[in-house]
């Protein structure tokens, strides 16, 4: 398989986005209490903590059948305090853009996403039509593919990591290691609950410089579906400094941070 076929494959099958800490204070959110029909873990009974605007880039290595592509990844997030836009762009050389994008506000649970946009060749979205209390209702697809129910603290593949980053900034003693997060995740044609689980401290070396992180991961709930690893740092606010993603047949692309600058 040649560079272009590895950097379409990349374009065309990388669903994992990551965002990165900003220089800027956080903003900060007093939830209420979460529905009494989520699992625990699933929203955070405490402080939430949300980034600042901020423009992150990222060095991405795609390896696939042995061999390797680089990318560059560039994502914008920004807000008012009351609604948020995230929008990532992933360029490869030679081959063209696959741009995610995430609107929504902001409420006292965290980020509530109302649009979900995943562009390659064509355009999908996931819109969140929620009920008068903002908390369920239904998610519809543009794609061929049946609505699904809206669960409390849903959140889309771009914003779930902004959301994670803000539970764990705001109540970093609330999980511990071993303690598990439990959040639906809204794709482009699926919906569906992922568990995160903490898997304590580690050191990494980025081209952004040396962190101390706390890592999460997402095991496979079945053997052809992708294991997915977040890294987040303490010092910055508890936001992914590098997120990895394993496909079931050994593929992986790795999305480290280089980056970040005020907005």
């Amino acid at each position: 398989m040649g560079y272009v076929n590895i950097a379409r494959y990349l374009i065309a099958t990388i669903e994992s986005t990551a965002v990165a800490p900003s220089a800027h204070a956080p903003t900060q959110v007093t939830p209420g209490a979460p529905a009494p029909t989520e699992p625990a873990g699933t929203l955070a009974a405490a402080t939430l903590k949300v980034p600042a605007s901020v423009r992150l880039q990222y060095d991405v290595r795609a390896e696939v059948q042995g061999l390797t592509a680089d990318a560059l990844a560039d994502l914008t997030w920004s807000h008012d305090d009351h609604t948020y836009s995230a929008r990532l762009d992933l360029t490869l050389p030679l081959v063209g853009t696959r741009t995610q994008t995430s609107v929504g506000r902001i409420t006292p649970e965290g980020l509530a996403p109302t649009r979900f946009t995943d562009k390659a060749r064509h355009e999908l979205t996931a819109d969140f039509e929620r009920t008068p209390d903002g908390v369920r209702g239904k998610i519809v697809f543009s794609a061929n593919t049946p609505e699904a129910p809206l669960l409390a603290g849903a959140q889309d593949r771009l914003s779930a990591f902004v959301q994670l980053g803000a539970m764990l900034a705001g109540a970093p003693r609330k999980y511990p290691e071993g303690a598990v997060i439990r959040l639906q995740i809204v794709g482009s044609r699926d919906a569906e609950p992922w568990l995160f689980r903490v898997d304590g401290m580690q050191q990494l070396r980025l081209p952004y410089g040396t962190l101390d992180t706390v890592k999460l991961t997402r095991n496979p709930p079945s053997p052809s579906d992708s294991k997915l690893e977040i890294w987040l740092a303490p010092s910055m606010g508890y936001l992914p400094v590098r997120i990895r993603l394993t496909q079931a047949n050994g593929d992986r692309f790795d999305q480290r941070l280089r980056a970040s600058e005020g907005l």
